[in-house]
């Protein structure tokens, strides 16, 4: 999995009522949300070739995401 920079994360705590936040905390944000962004590419991937697609289309990542209860 690729690994995400850490500072859109840091914002997003900032933003959502953090004061400071510790990169570390970042870092953790970073990549719990990678391992969910995989997990619904692998889903949506899955919709697409079962649909007969080659290409994973908006619809795909909405019912993978909807599939996973996020």
């Amino acid at each position: 999995m690729a690994k995400l920079p850490i500072a859109p994360f840091e914002k997003i705590i900032k933003e959502n009522g953090g004061k400071r936040v510790a990169f570390s905390a970042g870092e953790a944000l970073a990549e719990i949300i990678g391992e969910i962004a995989a997990e619904i590419a692998r889903k949506s991937a899955l919709f697409a070739e079962h649909a007969g697609r080659k290409t994973v289309v908006r619809k795909d990542v909405e019912l993978a995401r909807k599939n996973l209860k996020l």
